[in-house]
């Protein structure tokens, strides 16, 4: 038998952490994840029971301080950051030199263009070393990098509304099927766990139960992951994120034009055929739309549209789980590309 791969996750004590720490415990090629927190963090106090109910067991599930010796001393070959974005900007050029790979679930690493990057504000201590390895990382979006992931050192986990946003639009844009100069509108709404574990005002149960609210407008950061996977111009798309008063899941209604008058038939097909073989989009038939609950604890992604009766006015409806397809279930798939194994392993 074939030696198990040595994982460790940096930010366990997170839920984009905790859903990655879920799914390495039960993947039958992955030896028991080392989790690790930050050492900033506040929950070593914690028992094991308490951090992680979900994988506890016995109370076997220890969270160790980070450290490179600890990671060298398990033997770990690939390396999760479920970290904030500065810091795994931070530590990607060590890990890099060290000779790991490195799935980020962060921010840092997914944008090639300085202007859509400033909205992070990074401070890098060797520029040149960062710049070489921002062109290096592959944006980790399966179904439209699938052939580059796995030769990968760097993958840098999509962010959950641009997954959303970029599965929905790709195939129609890829046949230069939409009028972008009519412009495209996505109203996406995310469950509360989208924003992280740290409360806030905005997040804690008194300002999200029975409410709805629209945050961030023209200028969140999903905006230029959006703009570089598809080749948009910023006057070409408004995004507008809403906070959903639900514990998880997303969904994106997106709004377009096309160049020409189409049948629904046509518009399925585009999707049918840019979407044959990949394992975790799900298209609806025209007309049949997905709801958050459909792919909720799942990694699918759910697409459906309606076309209005002029055949060229199109609504998309994209739904995911933005803990799993939005991050730690697209890290799984992520890491089973880079090690040659179905992408679907571990995530069923």
């Amino acid at each position: 038998m074939a030696a198990k791969l040595k994982t460790a996750v940096l930010g366990a004590t997170g839920y984009s952490g905790l859903e990655l720490a879920r799914l390495l415990s039960r993947h039958a090629r992955v030896a028991a994840p080392l989790l690790l927190r930050r050492n900033t963090e506040t929950h070593a106090a914690e028992s094991p029971a308490e951090m992680f109910p979900h994988i506890a067991g016995n109370g076997h599930a220890p969270v160790e301080p980070f450290s490179w010796t600890r990671l060298q001393q398990d033997g770990v070959e690939l390396l999760f950051l479920a970290t904030p974005h500065a810091v795994s900007r931070g530590l990607v050029p060590e890990a890099i030199s060290r000779g790991l790979r490195v799935v980020d679930l962060s921010g840092a690493w997914r944008l090639k263009q300085e202007q859509h990057r400033a909205v992070y504000g990074f401070k890098d201590a060797d520029a040149p070393t960062a710049a070489q390895l921002t062109e290096r990382a592959v944006y980790g979006l399966p179904e439209l990098h699938g052939d580059r992931i796995p030769a990968a050192a760097l993958v840098a986990n999509p962010g959950c509304y641009a997954t959303s946003v970029i599965l929905a639009l790709a195939p129609l844009l890829s046949a230069d099927l939409v009028d972008c100069d009519r412009g495209i509108i996505s109203d996406s709404k995310s469950g509360v766990s989208g924003a992280g574990k740290e409360p806030t005002a905005r997040t804690h149960f008194v300002s999200v139960a029975d409410n709805f609210s629209a945050y961030s407008v023209f200028g969140h950061r999903h905006t230029g992951e959006i703009l570089e996977q598809l080749e948009l111009s910023a006057h070409q798309l408004i995004f507008t994120p809403h906070l959903l008063p639900i514990p998880r899941g997303i969904l994106s209604t997106i709004y377009v034009y096309l160049k020409r008058k189409m049948a629904a038939a046509e518009i399925e097909s585009c999707f049918r055929d840019f979407y044959q073989g990949k394992r975790w989009v799900r298209v609806f038939p025209a007309s049949s739309l997905p709801q958050i609950t459909f792919s909720l604890h799942t990694n699918y992604c759910d697409l459906g549209f309606c076309l209005a009766d002029d055949g060229r006015r199109l609504v998309l409806v994209s739904c995911l789980d933005n803990l799993l397809k939005g991050a730690a279930g697209q890290a799984v798939q992520n890491m089973n590309l880079m090690y040659g194994w179905k992408e679907e392993e571990g995530l069923e």
